[in-house]
């Protein structure tokens, strides 16, 4: 199994989010109006957002009129939920009980590589309607070339091996998208299932960059001696070319129908 089918096991990362969970609403970046296009094709109502975090995918659809229920783990994360009018109930995917409830669609955005990939497909075939949508989706960060010395000088200094496998920097194995894919085709639950790609981009401040490094949870776990000196090398290096990080995001979507 590569990293990716194991990551859902680290229960140290996945609570790591809400940590600072009004800091990751405020940052993280949201999914272009091309990809939530495409989940509304069907013209779904009752959806379910698995992972709901901080509600920012819940959000975009109740914007397109749908009535979004997010399931999330971490409190601190489901209360600016909340706050944000999102109803969310408590649990992991794996455990939760729908208590008969079935749904036009189904989202994870940023989440589902926190889910047991296999429980996750049978349960999303288990709670989707004939007819009835999975998308699952991921923004994948490409910081742009004109800044990309001055990251790689930095994380060289205070933290190489991060540099190796941060999806920050653009280091996910994009093998993960096909890998969900197939879990789901082998539930023999889902028809037309597709890896799908969109794109966006997003020019950061310095403090902006600063701040959504800090959320991502293989940052965030590091020593905080070490995490400080990374980040404040980051912000000296960055301020030396520009002060500015320009990013390329890849947001790949695996959605199939429920048969």
């Amino acid at each position: 199994m590569t990293g990716h089918w194991t990551l859902h096991t680290d229960r140290r990362r996945a609570s790591s989010f809400g940590d600072d969970a009004e800091q990751y609403d405020r940052v993280r970046p949201r999914y272009p109006a091309t990809l939530i296009d495409r989940l509304m094709g069907e013209r779904p109502h009752d959806v379910l957002d698995v992972g709901c975090g901080t509600g920012i995918v819940a959000r975009l659809l109740t914007d397109r009129g749908c009535e979004v229920l997010g399931l999330e783990p971490d409190p601190r994360m489901a209360e600016v939920a909340r706050r944000h009018g999102v109803h969310v109930e408590a649990g992991t995917f794996e455990e939760w009980d729908p208590a008969g409830r079935r749904f036009d669609l189904l989202t994870a955005g940023q989440a589902w590589h926190w889910v047991d990939p296999h429980q996750g497909a049978a349960k999303a075939a288990q709670v989707l309607r004939p007819g009835g949508r999975i998308g699952l989706f991921w923004n994948q960060a490409h910081p742009d070339a004109s800044v990309r010395p001055a990251l790689d000088a930095a994380y060289g200094r205070h933290a190489p091996e991060l540099a190796k496998r941060s999806v920050l920097l653009g280091q996910r194995e994009t093998s993960l998208y096909e890998s969900v894919a197939e879990t789901l085709r082998h539930t023999d639950a889902f028809e037309m299932v597709s890896v799908e790609m969109f794109h966006h981009e997003i020019v950061y401040s310095c403090a902006e960059w600063i701040d959504l490094a800090a959320t991502h949870s293989d940052h965030h776990t590091l020593p905080p001696a070490q995490l400080a000196a990374l980040l404040a090398d980051v912000r000296v290096e960055v301020d030396r070319v520009g002060g500015q990080v320009p990013v390329q995001y890849e947001a790949a979507l695996v959605t199939g129908r429920r048969r």
